[in-house]
This record gives C-alpha cells, sequence and structure tokens, in this order.
C-alpha cells in the first residue's frame, strides 16, 4: 500500500492494487446503470479516519479509509457510491460552483457548504478551500438570513435527488438500499450536535427528517429489500478492512481488534501486516505463508509477500513473488507492475533492466497517476544513459505528487537536452508551462 499526493489536490491519496480493485466491482455496475459505463470514473482513495465520501467533478469519486474501516458490508460502501453517482448524473457540484461563482455572498454561501466543498476546493485546484479558511468561522445569519436559507433548501434538495437516482441505481444492479439507509440513519443523529464535532459526512451531507423518511420508505418498498452481499465478496471486504487496518493502525490496536484467538483470514492478514509495519518481518512473512497455503491463488497475497521481501532488501525474493502476483492477476496491473519493476531495479542486475522499463511504460499506459511508476523510470533510464528521458519522468512525478515547482526545474532541465518540438519536450512544455490556480 502506497500514500501519494494527487495533482493540484493536496489529499493524502492511498494507491492499492487490492482496494482500489474491489471498489471498481463495487462501483462497475452502479456507473453502468446510471448511464456512466463509459465515462472512465476512478475511485479515490483517502487516507482519513472520518467517515466521508464526496465528488467534485464527473470523473473520480472520493472515499476515505475511514468510510472502508467503518464500514462493515460491501453493501454499505455500494450505498454510498449510489449516492454519489447521483450527484455526478445531477451535476450538482457544477450547481453550485457557478453559484458560488456569481453570488456576491461568495463567503457566506462557502460558509454554508462546509467541509464538503472545502476538501472538493482543495481536490479541484481552485480556490474554494482558501476561501472558506479566509471566510472566518460561524458568520452572523443577519440580512443574509435569506440566501443562507434558499441555499440550505437547495442543497437538501441535491441531497434528496442524489438518495432517490441511487436507490434506482441500486434497484436497477438488483442491491438493497439498506446500506445506504443505515448510513444516514447513523449520522441522522449529529444533525443536532456542535460542527465541531460533527463528522464531515454530516456537514457534507444534510440530512433532513423529511429525507430520511423518504428513503426508509423507498427501501422498505424496493423488491430487492432483503438482497444479501454474496459471501464472497464480504469476505474480500473483510480483507480490504483489514488490511486499511493493518497499515494505518498502531500494531498493539490491529492485535486487539484481531486477538490471536481469532483465526479467520482477515484476522491473519491483519496481524500479518502490523507485524511486518512494526519490523517483526519474518514472522510475517511466515503468516503470509499460512495464508497462501489456504488461498494459493490470491495474487493480493503474493503481492504482500514479495513486498516483505522487498522492505528487507530481499529483492531477489521479491521479484518471484511480485512476478507470481502479476500473473495471477492477468499481468495488467499498473500498481504490481511497478512494484515489480522497482524490485527489479533495485536488485542491481543490469540484465533486467530493459524488462523494467517495459514495465513501467506499460503501467504508465495504464495509469498516468502512478508516481512510483514515473520514478522507477526515472532511475531505469538514467542507468541506461537515457538522462533527458529520466528527468521528464522525475518531473512527471513531481507533478502527480503536487510539488509543481520541482516539476518545473527538472521540466525545464529535461528540455535543454530534449529535440525541440519532440513530444517529450512538448510533455516538458506543458509542465513548465502550468500555473497553479491561483
Amino acid at each position: 500500500m502506497a500514500a501519494t499526493s494527487a495533482l493540484a489536490q493536496g489529499l493524502p491519496l492511498i494507491r492499492d492494487s487490492e482496494i482500489e480493485n474491489l471498489l471498481k466491482d463495487y462501483s462497475r455496475p452502479i456507473f453502468k446503470a446510471a448511464g456512466l459505463g463509459g465515462q472512465n470514473i476512478s475511485m479515490r482513495i483517502i487516507r482519513h479516519d472520518s467517515f466521508n465520501a464526496f465528488v467534485v467533478d464527473g470523473r473520480n469519486v472520493f472515499v476515505n479509509t475511514g468510510t472502508l474501516a467503518q464500514a462493515k458490508t460491501p453493501n454499505e460502501v455500494i450505498g454510498v457510491i449510489a449516492h454519489e453517482t447521483g450527484h455526478i448524473t445531477g451535476g450538482h457540484l457544477a450547481q453550485l460552483r457557478t453559484r458560488i461563482a456569481h453570488d456576491q455572498t461568495k463567503a457566506i454561501l462557502l460558509t454554508v457548504l462546509g467541509i464538503g466543498l472545502m476538501v472538493g476546493g482543495a481536490a479541484s485546484g481552485g480556490d474554494t478551500a482558501r476561501e472558506i479558511g479566509s471566510a472566518g468561522g460561524g458568520l452572523a445569519m443577519g440580512g443574509n438570513e435569506m440566501i443562507m436559507r434558499s441555499l440550505l433548501s437547495e442543497r437538501r434538495a441535491q441531497e434528496s435527488a442524489a438518495d432517490q437516482a441511487g436507490l434506482r441505481y441500486l434497484d436497477a444492479t438488483k442491491q438493497s438500499g439498506q446500506g445506504m439507509l443505515e448510513t444516514f440513519e447513523r449520522f441522522a443523529q449529529q444533525e443536532y450536535i456542535s460542527d465541531t464535532y460533527q463528522d464531515p459526512f454530516v456537514r457534507s451531507h444534510p440530512i433532513a427528517t423529511e429525507r430520511l423518511s423518504q428513503l426508509r420508505n423507498r427501501v422498505a418498498n424496493s423488491p430487492y429489500h432483503t438482497a444479501k452481499d454474496p459471501p464472497e465478496l464480504q469476505l474480500r471486504h473483510d480483507m480490504m478492512r483489514a488490511k486499511i487496518a493493518g497499515y494505518l493502525d498502531r500494531p498493539q490496536a490491529v492485535f486487539n481488534r484481531y486477538p490471536a484467538r481469532d483465526n479467520s483470514l482477515p484476522a491473519r492478514y491483519a496481524r500479518a501486516i502490523a507485524r511486518n509495519c512494526s519490523g517483526r518481518c519474518v514472522d510475517a512473512i511466515g503468516e503470509v505463508d499460512a495464508l497462501l497455503h489456504e488461498k494459493p491463488d490470491n495474487p493480493y497475497l503474493w503481492e504482500l509477500k514479495g513486498n516483505f521481501y522487498a522492505s528487507v532488501g530481499k529483492h531477489s525474493e521479491a521479484i518471484v513473488n511480485l512476478r507470481k502476483a502479476l500473473q495471477l492477476v492477468g499481468g495488467g496491473e499498473p500498481l504490481m507492475q511497478a512494484e515489480l519493476a522497482q524490485s527489479l531495479i533495485s536488485s542491481e542486475d543490469g540484465k533486467v533492466l530493459d524488462e523494467a522499463i517495459v514495465l513501467l511504460r506499460k503501467a504508465i499506459l495504464n495509469d498516468d497517476g502512478n508516481a512510483l511508476a514515473h520514478r522507477q523510470l526515472a532511475t531505469a533510464l538514467s542507468r541506461k544513459g537515457q538522462e533527458p528521458q529520466a528527468l521528464l519522468a522525475t518531473a512527471q512525478a513531481y507533478m502527480i505528487e503536487g510539488n509543481v515547482k520541482q516539476a518545473q526545474i527538472f521540466a525545464k532541465r529535461a528540455q535543454l537536452k530534449l529535440p525541440r518540438g519532440s513530444p517529450e519536450w512538448i510533455r516538458a512544455e506543458d509542465i513548465v508551462n502550468y500555473k497553479e490556480p491561483t
């Protein structure tokens, strides 16, 4: 599991093949039912403990690790995705941004919208986040009460519309709306507590009593009200939650949550990861071997074992396991391709440099936001004596990580050595000319 920050987003994004592929499987039927199947919408994972999910455009749905860790069933996460898809198809974020852009009471409107658009502004690279910060806290209603009431009414209408759209998509895919309902019921009581203690999900998704009543009725009347998640999907969900805990929680907290007496696959998965993260790699690899004995066709267990070996510098062993993982997923997994390439490069075997470069170029072709792939490509190209291309790859990695200043420094250096007007020179020029939003 690797954390990075997306270009111009300032959001701590988690990249992980297992979790991303699970979220794709959750979202794919919903997007198709919504008529968005060909839109190439990405599920993005934010490292944050709070329960929150939001959209900022029609291309990405952001979900916090806190949401994935707290949701006990796939249906809860799928319900959230269906709701956010309703916002995309309804064009709600575009409507709100248009109103903000043209309204003289922008600061007040931003204050009302709260954390949802504050995060959204940072994610889109706009000035929304800065303006919320400068607006200060708790502006008085005063003469602006009508405007604020109007906006809140509009926001509630959009949330209700997203509910209804989301339930249609769940019905179309023969899934229950119970997970969505349970999520909103769980947070409804927070409407009445101070903003200081509210979960961000509540502030960005106002839950009116009437809306909740409508949601209950629609869910109860659905022919799929009692539909359950398939056991194999529930297991994948539990493995995801275990992985998040193993990597992001303190080891002792993991061992308390998944005690030694719990012999389930997710519990052993969480403990193995936590032991590795606490430096007990030998024990962790042994535990992964035990898991592989039961699940030899699970690519993510082979990936985990490979990553454990790589973390202690045993790259020959890492390569064997990462090759197996990549083989089991069919070879086209960009993050795994980058991980294998990293171990090939770290092995200091010049004979495998070309293989690493091929893997990295494939990874970037299918996932241009893969900072690890760009950085490893820079290292491999530099060793091959292709310095201008290495400088460009470094610049691209910095751009993905949100460090525009460093990206432009390396892009300018690359341009000095690249043929003017070549495709690579033009890519460097795009980075040099990029202007951060003001």
